[in-house]
């Protein structure tokens, strides 16, 4: 026994509890934990629109290096592993969260434009997220279509992480287009991602009402997953916004006057109608939640899907009532961030916890081997 497991043992822990050795650290290792950077990322930038702007700094700083993290142990488990770790293509479930990487670095890419004013780091790293972006988008659904084995009865709302991360990097690329040289390719490409990413998440929400009134709710063990509905709905309004905010000046530097004065007004009233759509999902997962937590709620890493979207949400709130005069809204915005950030203490907490005892480093895509 080493002197850390004795160390542990005496503060009443047991480390790794739940591997046999720790190299099954690197070999169970999942895109599951990308979800972590992703909600870490949205409560720091969700507390840079509030007085706690230097912990959104603190926190996203701490994202930076958690990201780096994740990514030496993922790339680790493809050159250490690599066949157990090219059978996620295979899984139905564990590939949807390959949209959660792109996700997680765009929140270190707006962080670096809030924080930092670190405009040509944040164009370079935004370029690598649009390209993991469009991947994640059209390579994921088309195994689903190809390769694996899917059900109607079977679905939730995980299939929207691959689609949604090209929308998550228009929000990016909304923030970065008024202060690079090139704004209106940004601002294009922005819009195009958008478009590859909403109206097919919307899509999937149409099927996703459907399987759940045949159906009914999901086992508990994906009871996080009532809320990622809300994720493509709150982005997609945040999107808008932010793009319909940066499109006037840029177009009106090509000439475009006529159409940024368009692109502002569709912002606005879309990120209106589309925030509405959301109050719905938000209200539809608050009670699904409380049925789950009446029958018993185990935690896995898929309590991160709590934070995320309520992020998004939040965000997108918080820009509303930028632009609208409204008090009601900012208050809204404000209890929002409010809700992100007691969801992220908890799922955090947790989290430590798992990492530490071992139970959370599984890779169902190795079941049996």
């Amino acid at each position: 026994m080493t002197y850390r497991d004795m160390r542990a043992i005496s503060l009443g822990l047991k480390p790794l509890s739940g591997l046999t050795s720790p190299r099954e650290v690197v070999r169970q290792f999942t895109p599951n934990w990308f979800a972590a950077t992703m909600g870490t990322g949205i409560l720091s930038i969700a507390l840079s629109q509030t007085p706690f702007r230097p912990l959104g700094e603190a926190l996203w700083l701490f994202n930076i290096g958690l990201f780096a993290l994740f990514t030496v142990l993922y790339a680790s488990r493809w050159i250490f592993f690599f066949d157990g770790a090219r059978r996620v293509f295979g899984h139905s479930v564990v590939s949807m969260f390959f949209g959660c990487i792109p996700m997680g670095l765009a929140t270190i890419i707006n962080g670096f434009l809030i924080y930092r004013g670190a405009v040509d780091i944040a164009a370079t790293l935004w370029w690598i997220d649009v390209v993991l972006s469009v991947c994640c988008g059209i390579a994921i659904p088309y195994m689903m279509f190809t390769r694996q084995s899917h059900s109607m009865d079977q679905m939730t709302a995980v299939w929207l992480l691959p689609l949604v991360a090209a929308e998550v990097a228009a929000v990016s690329g909304g923030l970065l287009a008024p202060h690079v040289d090139n704004g209106l390719v940004v601002l294009w490409v922005s819009y195009t991602l958008w478009a590859l990413s909403v109206p097919i998440a919307m899509s999937v929400l149409v099927v996703l009402v459907l399987r759940l009134a045949i159906h009914k709710l999901p086992p508990a063990s994906m009871a996080a997953s009532a809320w990622l509905a809300l994720g493509p709905i709150g982005t997609g309004a945040l999107g808008l916004m932010t793009l319909g905010e940066a499109a006037p000046g840029i177009m009106a530097a090509h000439g475009l006057e006529t159409y940024g004065v368009v692109a502002r007004g569709i912002g606005l009233v879309g990120g209106m109608l589309m925030w509405g759509y959301g109050v719905w999902w938000f209200a539809m997962a608050a009670l699904m939640t409380l049925r789950y937590v009446r029958e018993g709620l185990p935690f896995n890493l898929g309590w991160w899907g709590y934070t995320f979207p309520i992020g998004v949400f939040a965000v997108a709130t918080v820009k509303l009532g930028a632009l609208l005069p409204i008090t009601a809204i900012g208050i809204a915005g404000d209890g929002l961030i409010a809700l992100l950030a007691l969801a992220w203490m908890v799922v955090a907490i947790r989290t430590v916890r798992g990492a530490w005892h071992g139970d959370l480093f599984v890779a169902p895509c190795l079941q049996g081997t």
